[in-house]
């Protein structure tokens, strides 16, 4: 046997030894320190990816004439964990996919080029195909609540976006000009912790001497810092941030998890149902773009204004390709539940001085004598530290049932009543909210804050 063979025995055997460890040391129950070090030792172990080192990764895709897959993965977050694993080293076709990209992990957003990397910040696990050059093939990665990510996402969706991705690539730079919408021209910051409200807390680098964890600047916090500045410049938070990257499904589209971007199910009377769509479309293109996954819908989403317009999509139904144009109209974005996401915490504080709600039940509505078409948000939690304990000591409880805030009835949704008081209330105005407690109705005031 040759050294070279025998090197490879080894090293195939030491990761397999150091993967062992890592995995067990997580079903026995890390620290989120262990956690962060162990898939850094993994993945240098492994050598097949670059670490927290895109410079490496651009120059490897140049000199290999190679697409390059970034993997944005916040450790040690857990959701998703499964697309990771199986990217990573478990799924047989990936692996042999794989074979055809450099590999680049990136484990935390401090000094991420804000203008390369476009993407719904409330995710944990979100992939990024490039050439060379900079310029993006496409996007994989979505979520559309807080925990359920099954219905948007496979493993044999990534597949095919990875597929997809290589014909781009085979057809680079021929194909350049229905690219260049894959990227806004400028972000509104360059860097995360260049955002003002990060900008105290964080550097460039994680600090994996110290702590790892306090040092890291999640995805989330991104988006988070950037509408808390929106709020303290100008007192609102423009729809384009407010909703971002809407769901395919809010305008009808339900999209097949195991496909690049094919129709699954289009709800009746929707955007997507006048535009003409039918399940089993395969979109080819949208808004110009070719589209690798829901993902790359979302971005052509993301981009089209809150005051409607129409949308161009080109489709594959059967052996035809068919012309469609969407209309979106005005306050489109409203659909959107904004109440799943990690950075809609920050407007919980703002609006309702800590509290999280979730919708009544109609045992509940009945019992209390409350139409559909009325308020009845249950407080499912009431902050008790500062700056989210404002709520509670107003005196408001979990159980209570918010019926009305701001003189407002209609707010049957607790995304609705998030945008309602970021938009809508002034910036500390004091804001009254009817209560049912028990038998009971009751007033009780909150002024809302930066």
């Amino acid at each position: 046997m040759n050294r070279k063979r025998i090197a490879s025995i080894i090293a195939s055997t030491l990761f397999g030894f150091l993967f062992a460890i890592a995995s067990s040391s997580t079903t026995l129950g890390q620290t989120r320190q262990q956690k962060i070090l162990g898939d850094k030792l993994k993945f240098e172990a492994n050598g097949t990816w670059f670490y927290n080192d895109l410079d490496k990764g651009f120059e490897a895709a140049a000199r290999l004439k190679q697409p390059m897959l970034v993997v944005l993965r916040c450790i040690p977050c857990v959701d998703c964990v499964k697309l990771d694993d199986d990217l990573i080293e478990v799924n047989p076709k990936l692996q042999q996919l794989l074979q055809s990209f450099v590999r680049v992990r990136v484990v935390g957003t401090n000094g991420l080029d804000l203008a390369l990397f476009q993407f719904d910040t409330d995710q944990s696990f979100a992939a990024f195909i490039f050439n060379a050059d900079g310029t993006l093939y496409g996007r994989f990665g979505t979520r559309s609540d807080q925990t359920e990510w099954k219905d948007d996402v496979s493993v044999e969706g990534l597949g095919k976006a990875l597929e997809a991705a290589l014909e781009l690539h085979r057809n680079y730079p021929a194909n350049n000009a229905s690219l260049l919408g894959k990227q806004a021209e400028k972000p509104l910051f360059e860097t995360p912790e260049k955002i003002p409200s990060l900008a105290k807390r964080f550097t460039s680098k994680l600090d994996y001497e110290g702590d790892t964890v306090k040092s890291c600047i999640h995805c989330h916090m991104i988006g988070e810092a950037i509408k808390s500045n929106f709020r303290s410049e100008q007192g609102t938070i423009p729809e384009t941030w407010l909703y971002p990257y809407p769901h395919p499904k809010n305008i009808g589209l339900i999209l097949d998890p195991t496909q690049c971007a094919t129709v699954k199910e289009v709800t009746k009377d929707s955007s997507g149902d006048l535009a003409g769509f039918q399940a089993g479309d395969q979109i080819l293109s949208m808004g110009g773009q070719p589209l690798l996954s829901i993902a790359d819908v979302q971005w052509v989403l993301h981009r089209t204004p809150a005051e409607g317009g129409r949308v161009k999509a080109k489709i594959q139904r059967g052996e035809t390709k068919i012309d469609l144009s969407m209309q979106l109209a005005k306050g489109w974005r409203a659909a959107e539940d904004i109440s799943w996401r990690a950075s809609s915490w920050s407007f919980r504080q703002m609006g309702l001085g800590g509290m999280s709600l979730n919708a009544a039940s109609q045992e509940q509505r009945n019992s209390l004598g409350i139409e559909d078409a009325n308020m009845a948000l249950v407080v499912e939690h009431v902050g008790a530290f500062a700056p989210h304990d404002r709520a509670k000591k107003a005196g408001m409880q979990k159980g209570d049932i918010l019926v009305e805030y701001d003189g407002k009835r209609d707010l049957l949704r607790e995304s609705d009543l998030l945008a309602y008081s970021i938009n809508r209330v002034e910036v500390g105005r004091t804001v009254k909210l009817r209560v049912r407690r028990g038998a009971e109705e009751q007033t009780i005031e909150i002024a809302t804050s930066k």
